[in-house]
């Protein structure tokens, strides 16, 4: 796949920082989060069953129900949200979990691709969803 962030990365990045931005605690209908951030309501259903799968956010059904962040929300980083939505994102096919390169023992450029890959998980582990909020990443 090499480093894409899909649709569902980016939006679940954007549901996150709408729900950081709400009442701490209060539970957001999905309908709201969907017409707020222009996000299909189908689409956003399956956003909101991997984030509820992964601990990210708290659901609760029936009237009065809805997400809401399972924790405060300065301890996400950009970097979990991706990886939970997205999997592995890496800079190259060959740095992918069960990917076996048959290159890979002679491969000069493996090196570089390592270091990009251990760049790119940093910055973006250490870019906070409040630091968005805040408009400083």
């Amino acid at each position: 796949m090499g480093f894409i962030v899909s649709t569902k990365g980016r939006y679940a990045l954007r549901v996150m920082l709408d729900l950081a931005e709400g009442d701490v605690g209060a539970y957001v209908p999905l309908k709201d989060i969907s017409d707020r951030q222009e996000i299909p309501h189908k689409y956003m259903e399956a956003i909101m069953s991997r984030l509820t799968k992964e601990g990210l956010v708290n659901a609760a059904h029936g009237k009065g129900g809805g997400y809401r962040l399972a924790r405060p929300a300065d301890t996400y980083t950009v970097g979990e949200i991706l990886m939970a939505t997205e999997g592995d994102v890496v800079p190259v096919a060959c740095l992918e979990g069960g990917f076996e390169c048959p290159r890979a023992e002679e491969c000069k450029t493996l090196p570089i691709w390592r270091k990009l890959d251990g760049m790119i998980r940093d910055y973006l582990n250490s870019v906070r969803l409040t630091d968005l909020l805040e408009g400083s990443p």
